[in-house]
């Protein structure tokens, strides 16, 4: 009996050992569990923030893009409103000067070759 009763010490220390061996693993990977659900968290904080941060950015770019078109619409058409103020100017200055040579020509004395 000494030989079953030494044989079943050995089966209960190898059990207790194994339960034991257990136990830590379960402990180092409740540690790794908490570690990475304290990951997870700070980058759901991080995302929350970065998602924020990128929507405000999004506004902040769609607005300056509209005043940007704003910007491209106006100076279209102040260049085309230029443009006709140049052709404008030409046509008149070309008025002017065809009158102005009209009214050289009126005013000019009238030479003997001409009666």
């Amino acid at each position: 009996m000494t030989q079953q009763g030494a044989a079943l010490q050995t089966y209960n220390n190898e059990l207790v050992k194994c339960i034991e061996e257990l136990c830590f693993k379960r402990d180092e990977l409740s540690k790794q569990i908490k570690q990475e659900e304290e990951e997870k968290a700070r980058l759901q904080h991080d995302i929350r923030i970065l998602t924020e941060k990128l929507s405000r950015v999004n506004e902040s770019l769609a607005r300056r893009l509209t005043a940007c078109a704003e910007f491209d619409r106006t100076i279209a058409e102040t260049e085309a409103a230029y443009m006709k103020i140049l052709e404008s100017s030409q046509t008149l200055l070309n008025v002017l000067k065809k009158e102005t040579g009209n009214l050289t020509k009126a005013t000019e004395p009238r030479s003997s070759k001409d009666h």
